[in-house]
């Protein structure tokens, strides 16, 4: 019988380290995905089921980028991405990243600017990380849940999610309202590689009609830190407010159970109150309960009350 006990103790404990050994690679796996890139997007629909349907042109475009690791606990993780253009003269805050760990609440995209909280099972998530993406004003976009895999030399980790339209269509389109995302992320020798099989769908009165499919390639490639230096500094400038911009949503995501935000108040969208309370937080020097109490102002201008 001790034998016994002896043997479930070391088979326990070899499962347990593998466990933390996986663990580990996924933690690495995803703080690989920030650094310094260019990157290259290209979209092509690629099927539709109606006959009549008129495939809309290719969309290509190339960017340089920076991806900055801004918080690195045990189970979770954030990126934040920013736009350098004009050489390294003009900086967009990006999207931003949360990976999580076998997180159990996530925003699921409803339609027209609207998200849903669900609350899945331990089972749901067991051994699993999600992707939590949000817009440039930090609101969200999608989550997404998945399990990186690790073998023969390969990083990889899938998940499929629906979300709001893409930036590059929600301006010209209004034939669909959900794209629902196939999304495969891995690791490359130079980068990383977020391939997409993305549904184009028209949700209402509870049912979806696909109108299009997608094919999505967004790779990116790493390149010479030297011409991120003004993207640092603009950082380092703005990283307070954005970092009390993250506890502002925090606080709205865990008071509410369906959120929904209007696209427009007084024609202005809700990243360009962003990005101009961001300037004069950083010009006049704004405290952390300054910052936040004027975040919330504008948040609550923004969201639709329930009926």
């Amino acid at each position: 019988m001790k034998k016994l006990h002896l043997l479930f103790a070391l088979i326990s404990s070899v499962f347990s380290v593998t466990a933390q050994n996986k663990i580990d690679q996924d933690r690495e796996a995803i703080k690989s995905l920030a650094g310094f890139y260019k990157v290259t997007f290209n979209y092509a629909e690629t099927f539709s089921p109606e006959d009549d349907y008129k495939f809309h042109e290719r969309h290509r475009s190339s960017a340089k980028e920076i991806a900055i690791l801004v918080e690195d606990s045990p189970r979770k993780i954030v990126i934040q991405h920013l736009l350098v253009m004009r050489g390294d003269s003009m900086i967009i805050k990006h999207w931003r990243e949360d990976w999580t760990y076998e997180d159990q609440t996530i925003l699921a995209y409803d339609k027209d600017n609207a998200w849903k909280k669900v609350t899945l099972s331990a089972n749901d998530v067991k051994g699993k990380w999600t992707q939590k993406v949000f817009q440039v004003d930090d609101s969200p976009r999608y989550q997404a849940i998945g399990t990186w895999v690790h073998v023969d030399g390969r990083h990889q980790w899938q998940s499929n999610t629906d979300s709001p339209l893409p930036r590059r269509e929600s301006t010209e389109r209004n034939d669909y309202n959900v794209l629902n995302r196939g999304n495969n992320l891995y690791l490359t020798a130079n980068g990383w590689m977020f391939e997409q099989d993305n549904k184009k769908i028209v949700r209402a009165d509870g049912r979806d009609k696909l109108i299009a499919m997608e094919k999505g390639m967004e790779e990116f490639i790493k390149t010479d830190s030297k011409s991120f230096g003004y993207a640092q500094t603009w950082w380092k400038q703005q990283e307070a407010f954005w970092k009390d911009a993250r506890a502002s949503w925090d606080a709205v995501f865990a008071e509410t159970s369906y959120l929904k935000l209007n696209l427009k108040v007084e024609n202005k969208l809700l990243y360009e109150q962003f990005f101009a309370l961001g300037d004069r937080s950083t010009k006049e020097k704004w405290s952390s309960e300054k910052n936040k109490e004027n975040i919330k102002k504008v948040i609550q201008t923004y969201l639709v009350k329930a009926s």
